[in-house]
């Protein structure tokens, strides 16, 4: 089933069963994806629905690291319920082992020794990972794995 379908799909069960917590986050999801649709003026493929939930999901993550550092957690709780349901748009996502062997051998690829090759490296990595990992643990992984090697 492609992932368009599946979204109306959900969109109906949801409604269905009166999961307003749900419905309001494939809702969103939806309009997300209408909004790039409509400004690049064509209809998403299933790899494009994937790219619009992976934005999704990251500012999910940043709002709940945001608000449970000031302290709301009604709004964290919020937004990791709305995180659970985008995830199901994704693919799998990348152990931690499985991202530690990726930049090792992308670092071996692109000849990164040190922190300056930090630039290359990522570039390297980033169209690995999209939408398999959350982009801000893999920098970090990377960073802390070029600081080990110097």
């Amino acid at each position: 089933m492609a992932l368009r379908e599946k979204l109306e799909e959900d969109i109906k069960t949801s409604m269905r069963n009166r999961d307003q917590a749900r419905l309001d986050a494939l809702r969103f999801l939806k309009f997300a994806v209408q909004a790039v649709e409509k400004e690049q003026k064509k209809e998403l493929d299933d790899a494009g629905m994937i790219e619009v939930a992976t934005k999704q999901a990251s500012d999910r993550r940043d709002s709940v690291r945001a608000f449970e550092e000031g302290g709301r957690d009604a709004m964290a709780a919020k937004e990791s319920a709305e995180l659970v349901v985008l995830e199901e748009f994704l693919p799998p996502q990348m152990s931690v082992e499985e991202i530690s062997q990726l930049i090792k051998d992308a670092a071996a690829e692109v000849g990164a020794v040190s922190i300056q090759d930090k630039g290359k490296l990522m570039g390297k990595l980033m169209p690995q990972v999209r939408g398999k990992a959350d982009g801000t643990i893999v920098n970090q992984m990377a960073t802390e794995y070029l600081e080990s090697l110097a």
